[in-house]
């Protein structure tokens, strides 16, 4: 049976710089935080960091409370805005990111 995502797992290039960027995304430290990997849980899913990952890559959407707050997070955590706020009907909103190692994370209120 299909439970949903359970692990996501990122290929970052410096794994302290994302660390702090996923810290304040998620609101959690990290519950494994080595050389070779950084591990959070949330929600009973875990998002992983792997400094050794990068040939593989990933979009995900994370659903915030609050768009602007978390969009401008990222900003100030070094991320590069990919695409504005946008409207996308039915009162939800949505906006990306590209973070330092080319990953591109995308935020839907």
């Amino acid at each position: 049976m299909n439970q949903g995502i359970s692990s996501v797992i990122y290929p970052v290039k410096d794994i302290g710089q994302a660390k702090t960027l996923f810290s304040n995304l998620l609101g959690s430290e990290p519950y494994v935080d080595s050389e070779y990997y950084v591990g959070f849980k949330i929600g009973g899913k875990d998002v992983g960091l792997d400094p050794n990952g990068h040939r593989a890559g990933m979009t995900v959407y994370y659903h915030v409370d609050d768009i602007k707050k978390s969009l401008q997070m990222l900003l100030d955590d070094g991320a590069e805005l990919l695409q504005e706020i946008k409207d996308i009907g039915g009162g939800g909103l949505n906006a990306s990111v590209k973070d330092a190692d080319g990953n591109i994370i995308g935020l839907i209120q």
